[in-house]
């Protein structure tokens, strides 16, 4: 079972940046796609974006253009990189691998990510 960590959250003002990573225990290389999430209090955890074991990618509307996802299969590490935050990005943040489009792994702790207006 592959664990995940997330790591890279903090708090940023809006308007900031900041580079999540999210370490798995072992190869994900070019086997699996990974997403992140994000959860906000009282919310369902929703998909952001996701990168495919090909590098092909997908982003919510609600981010596409502010955040990019990237992999670095030599480390087993998924970034997302997060430029424009909006207090609105505000939620603790997640990653899982994919299998057949759904998260497979445990999921982790999180990174709390906290936007102050």
């Amino acid at each position: 079972q592959v664990q995940l960590v997330e790591s890279g959250g903090g708090l940023v003002q809006a308007g900031g940046s900041l580079r999540l990573s999210c370490a798995a225990s072992r190869r994900i290389a070019d086997i699996y796609g990974v997403a992140w999430y994000r959860q906000a209090p009282g919310k369902p955890r929703e998909s952001i974006a996701i990168i495919s074991s090909e590098r092909i990618t997908w982003y919510q509307d609600s981010v596409k253009g502010r955040f990019t996802i990237s992999r670095d299969n030599a480390n087993n590490i998924v970034y997302l990189q997060m430029n424009g935050l909006k207090s609105e990005d505000t939620a603790k943040y997640y990653c899982n691998i994919l299998r057949n489009g759904t998260p497979y792994a445990s999921w982790g702790q999180g990174t709390q990510v906290t936007v102050s207006s």
